[in-house]
């Protein structure tokens, strides 16, 4: 079994595994003009939804801290504009049970 197992990750993967020279370098992304950043304690829980309605996707980064989604939206040319907190009317939502 172990043989098996080894063969398909060998297959997948070949046989060196992934090596660092298989990702890209990182990126900032940016929002607007500032990067996309969370709060502390910087856990994030990113996800892409169109949110705003436009037919372009916008980037949700849920905050840990409060329970906070920051909406940052997207353009026809795949940029995304500056965050905001998501509202529910003219109050800033969040997720309730969150640290």
């Amino acid at each position: 079994m172990k043989e098996a197992i080894f063969g398909t990750m060998t297959g997948i993967l070949g046989a060196g595994g992934l090596l660092a020279g298989d990702f890209e370098a990182p990126v900032m992304l940016m929002g607007g003009d500032e990067p996309v950043r969370v709060d502390s304690p910087g856990y994030a829980a990113p996800c892409w939804a169109d949110v705003t309605g436009d037919g372009h996707k916008d980037l949700l980064v849920g905050q840990f801290s409060g329970g906070k989604i920051r909406v940052y939206p997207g353009d026809a040319d795949g940029k995304l504009g500056k965050g905001d907190f998501l509202k529910a009317g003219s109050e800033v939502a969040s997720v309730p049970g969150v640290w």
